[in-house]
């Protein structure tokens, strides 16, 4: 995969065209013959749940940057919190990377791979004056860090003496305290500046079997221990990160300098994806799902890379969609109507056109012979010629959408009224010459006359129409459900919501969910083609929007299809007139 940067592969001579910043800084150090000129960059996330988009944008900035200087992107799952990983979410971070177009060969690491080596790494700090065991509960240790205006206060237990420490860190590792018990800290500096450098947490004690590596351990390393040692260990060359890390990278290179000889990534830290109407902080995920305002992980509405693609985006409007987004050091705000853009734009180019109408309304056409099945060619894709064209049923008895007909149309209402003409698209055209309705005055059924010599759109001679609408065959139909989806959230940046707003007693963030970000709709006719509709598989149901079958609800007989996106993009014509 090629993201079109200008990079040439053998990253040696990289080009001079505009790079955003982490480029900019992988190709100096390229060119300056740094870490002997390679590029070596990892992806590293938690198998703690399932990804989102945030995570894609650090997948395509750390294979992407990797790929385009010829260099290697590692994946290493950091599984160093048991109880909260799954088996289930360590197969799901490979399948969603490899579906977003990245593969990184036979280069999967976990940081448990390495817990032997950070146990007699913390074993040398111990002896070296530069950790301690701490036995005050996690609360108390808590309260001693201070404020960013005081200074921590030191334990009771930091002046103990290397025999001491390597003894009780013994007693830790085979179990001989209970969780919560005692904690390995590095002993840094309690008055720093920096609240990540006041003694912090090295190991914690959990007596939970290991996914991997079973009952061997009852002490895990931090993130922050494990995380730029591991970096070390596999000779990683930029380790990206975002900029929630920056502050913690004092102490990665702290630990890296007591550790002495290894090996010293360079760590560079890029703003995180933050988009409009949606949360992708892990614990309001989980909270989403648990509390039962979405349907699971996978649920359509959901920013996760599952849910994501069970409402038909495709990997590769989302790798556009970062691409646009860019790399930037400072965090903003992006819309999600630009993601809507990215894939709006390709499913444009790739989605098989199908007649489906959501809102039915007989139409019975009063000279067309009873029994009498006409099959008219439609056009499979008008992007994409190689993708043919398909047979139709064309019969007596029509649906069309409910609102393709007005009683009383206004002058510029281009669709089918009593006395005006339509054509129904690579049909005939027809002329409404009545229309019948229920005790309550709503119109059930619409008899028009048909033009034989209009079949296909074809005819030399007659009038000239405004209005085209869409249609399926009554007799031929099948009856599906669909799903339509709106913004997660109703306000713009959930994350105004503040979390103390609501005096303890739910999440303040939650109050922004909108009530109509699903819409189900029951009883659509759908053309007969659609029988064949693989899940994932991008269609368009002409004038109503990119549609995909959802391949986990969906039964024979009773079929489910979730709206990806409307076809009107009214924020990009905004853009387009400034006016967004």
């Amino acid at each position: 995969m090629n993201s079109g940067t200008g990079h040439d592969p053998s990253g040696a001579e990289a080009s001079d065209a505009p790079l955003d910043f982490v480029r900019a800084i992988v190709r100096d150090d390229v060119r300056s013959g740094k870490h002997g000129g390679r590029v070596h960059t990892r992806f590293p996330p938690a198998p703690t749940g399932f990804m989102h988009l945030g995570h894609a944008k650090a997948i395509c900035v750390d294979f992407g940057i990797a790929e385009e200087f010829g260099g290697k992107c590692n994946l290493r799952l950091d599984d160093t919190d048991p109880g909260n990983e799954k088996q289930e979410y360590v197969d799901a971070l490979q399948e969603d990377v490899r579906w977003l177009g990245y593969d990184w060969d036979d280069r999967l690491y976990y940081a448990s791979d390495y817990f032997e080596q950070l146990y007699r790494w913390a074993q040398d700090l111990i002896r070296k004056g530069k950790a301690y065991v701490d036995e005050q509960d996690v609360a108390t240790i808590r309260a001693q860090r201070g404020t960013v205006l005081e200074a921590g206060t030191a334990s009771p237990f930091r002046d103990r003496s290397v025999e001491e420490n390597l003894d009780r860190f013994e007693l830790m590792k085979n179990g001989a305290f209970d969780e919560g018990a005692a904690v390995l800290r590095a002993k840094i500096d309690m008055a720093s500046p920096n609240m990540h450098l006041r003694d912090p947490v090295m190991y914690r004690i959990k007596k939970i079997p290991h996914n991997r590596t079973g009952n061997t351990w009852c002490i895990y390393p931090t993130y922050d221990w494990a995380h730029g040692q591991s970096d070390a260990i596999e000779g990683i060359t930029h380790s990206l990160c975002s900029l929630e890390f920056e502050i913690h990278r004092p102490l990665y290179d702290w630990y890296l300098e007591q550790i002495g000889d290894v090996h010293r990534p360079r760590h560079i830290e890029f703003a995180r994806l933050n988009v409009t109407h949606t949360v992708t902080q892990k614990r309001k995920l989980r909270a989403l799902v648990e509390r039962g305002h979405v349907d699971g992980w996978d649920d359509p509405r959901m920013p996760t890379l599952r849910g994501m693609r069970r409402r038909g985006f495709t990997a590769k409007a989302i790798r556009d969609f970062c691409a646009r987004v860019g790399v930037a050091k400072y965090n903003s705000l992006h819309e999600f109507e630009l993601l809507e853009f990215s894939l709006r734009e390709h499913l444009n180019q790739v989605a098989s056109r199908r007649m489906a109408v959501l809102d039915p309304l007989r139409l019975v056409i009063e000279d067309w012979p009873v029994g009498v099945v006409d099959e008219v060619e439609a056009v499979n894709n008008p992007e994409d010629a190689s993708a043919g064209t398909r047979r139709v049923a064309f019969s007596r008895e029509l649906y069309i959408e409910r609102d393709d007909f007005e009683v009383d149309a206004p002058k510029k209402f281009f669709r089918l009224a009593p006395g005006r003409e339509v054509r129904l698209r690579y049909g005939y055209l027809v002329t409404c010459t009545g229309y019948e309705t229920d005790e309550s005055g709503r119109v059930t059924l619409v008899p028009p006359s048909h033009d034989p010599s209009s079949r296909g759109g074809n005819a030399i001679d007659g009038p000239k129409v405004k209005g085209t609408i869409h249609w399926v065959s009554a007799e031929h139909a099948i009856d599906a459900t669909l799903r339509l989806y709106d913004h997660l959230f109703s306000v713009r940046d959930p994350a105004e919501l503040e979390d103390d707003d609501d005096g303890g007693t739910g999440e303040a963030w939650e109050k922004g969910l909108n009530p109509k970000s699903l819409q189900v709709l029951h009883g659509a006719k759908l053309e007969r083609a659609l029988l064949e509709a693989r899940p994932e598989e991008p269609l368009q149901f002409e004038r109503k929007g990119y549609f995909v079958l959802d391949g986990k609800d969906s039964q024979p007989g009773a079929l489910v299809f979730n709206r990806s996106v409307a076809l009107r993009d009214s924020w990009a014509k905004e853009v387009a007139k400034g006016g967004a």
